[in-house]
């Protein structure tokens, strides 16, 4: 895999790391719950043909404990929008999964000249207590791979400590962003986005893992309603709530080819 270049831009007082790779023109990734403790092979596909900018996440891996200072969910999204400041995204497309997405949403509503186009995957942000997501914060820790891809392997294997981590600090890495993903999304999920979706003009691909356990499909179709510009939604066949694990190559080559 690529070894990409590592920038650091400050986030509220906090060192976040930024990760860059390829050419081409610029392409924003805001990673799903969990967040990214290694780069993976959805990133390199990526990475062919645009120049891939991938900030962590206050709280996230590589974002350091920028969460802790994060009250409300206007924090976060002033967050954001200073992560795509500094990290060069103003304008670019921007893509996201799951948390990151629900994000990138946001930015795209708030800030509407910020995002060229969108693609995002499973993003959370709604609720329909007729047909409500599963609650990832609920479940016992075995469960929860099984959950994230549709083969449990994929996720095991993206959160297992490389040889030569710190083991101390490697696990309170991966706890620290179920903490920060749970101060963007508490309670349930609900972020009442719902009212903020007519702002986006973007064109917005909205990708669903055929087999997401965690976010109902039948979201993808509230999304597309509610987001005022153009939208698209494609399901992922075989691939859980973050597709990009489980089928990186058709993922990527399906924003490539949304982007342009």
């Amino acid at each position: 895999m690529t070894e990409p270049e590592t920038l650091t831009i400050d986030v509220g007082g906090f060192a976040t790391r930024v990760w860059r790779a390829g050419s081409g023109h610029k392409l924003g990734w805001f990673a799903g719950f969990g967040g990214l403790p290694r780069w993976m092979p959805f990133l390199d596909e990526l990475a062919k043909t645009r120049t891939v900018i991938v900030p962590s996440l206050p709280g996230f891996p590589g974002g350091d404990r920028g969460h802790s200072v994060l009250d409300t969910h206007l924090d976060w999204l002033v967050a954001v929008r200073d992560i795509l400041d500094k990290s060069g995204l103003l304008g670019a497309d921007l893509a996201g999964s799951s948390v990151g997405a629900s994000l990138a949403l946001e930015a795209a509503a708030l800030w509407p000249d910020s995002v060229r186009k969108l693609a995002v995957i499973a993003p959370f942000g709604l609720f329909d207590d007729k047909n409500p997501p599963t609650d990832p914060w609920a479940q016992r820790g075995d469960d929860v791979p099984g959950l994230m891809c549709a083969d449990p392997e994929i996720w095991k294997a993206m959160k297992a400590a490389p040889e030569g981590a710190n083991s101390i600090e490697w696990p309170i890495e991966q706890v620290r962003a179920n903490e920060a993903a749970a101060r963007i999304f508490w309670p349930l999920g609900n972020t009442r986005i719902e009212k903020r979706l007519r702002l986006i003009k973007a064109p917005t691909l909205l990708l669903w893992g055929e087999k997401d356990a965690i976010m109902p499909r039948a979201y993808a179709e509230t999304f597309a309603k509610g987001i005022a510009g153009p939208t698209t939604i494609k399901v992922v066949e075989d691939a859980g709530h973050l597709a990009e694990l489980d089928k990186p190559a058709e993922v990527a080559a399906a924003i490539l080819g949304f982007t342009g």
